[in-house]
């Protein structure tokens, strides 16, 4: 299996998280993601080593984002095959590689520059959405799923990509081409975070 996730689905994840200020029509939702915002950007453009922006992030990412929902979504079907134990292996697999795919990326933004253009109401939550702005690139319009209480992100898209869904079709047919056996897409996991560097 290649990059669990893809760098295109990493770029949306990244970017959906650095909203920030600017909405019309505030909602706990936006407030929400104005507040974990602001500290994310503020982590991603300040002077301190990239090591030490990661250790930053890290705590930010788990308290804001349902990594575990996401994964259990990712793993579709094949949750309710998995023993226990596959499960719990599983969820603390795809943490560590959620978070690296993410933390990598941080190196790749300075100043960026956002602006929330509003939200609506979906039936997985309130999707917020916003232009990103990063220097030297075209300017990409992001969104994010928020929901639950407390409120978390529950999924982001990027480019018309939705990470679970994206996420959910790799390790769907990964899983098809090796007989459903969740410890194999475990062993995988484990592989690609032993060889993170």
């Amino acid at each position: 299996m290649a990059n669990a996730f893809s760098r295109r689905v990493a770029l949306g994840a990244f970017a959906a998280l650095t909203l920030g200020t600017g909405v019309a029509h505030a909602s706990p939702a936006t407030d929400f993601v104005t507040s974990f915002g602001n500290k994310l950007v503020a982590v991603v453009n300040s002077s301190t080593p990239l090591d030490q922006k990661k250790k930053e992030v890290l705590p930010l990412l788990q308290q804001n984002v349902d990594v575990s929902g996401i994964g259990r979504y990712c793993l579709g079907r094949y949750w309710k095959t998995a023993t226990p134990e596959q499960q719990q292996k599983y969820l603390s697999l795809f943490d560590q590689v959620l978070v690296n795919t993410i933390t990598d990326q941080i190196g790749n933004y300075q100043g960026v520059h956002f602006r929330v253009t509003g939200s609506s109401v979906t039936p997985d939550g309130e999707r917020v959405t916003a232009l990103i702005d990063r220097p030297g690139q075209p300017e990409v319009n992001m969104q994010l799923i928020v929901a639950g209480s407390p409120l978390k992100v529950v999924d982001m898209y990027g480019e018309g990509a939705s990470l679970r869904m994206n996420q959910r079709g790799d390790y769907s047919s990964y899983l098809s081409r090796h007989g459903g056996d969740v410890n194999a897409l475990n062993s995988a996991l484990a592989r690609q975070i032993n060889n993170h560097h």
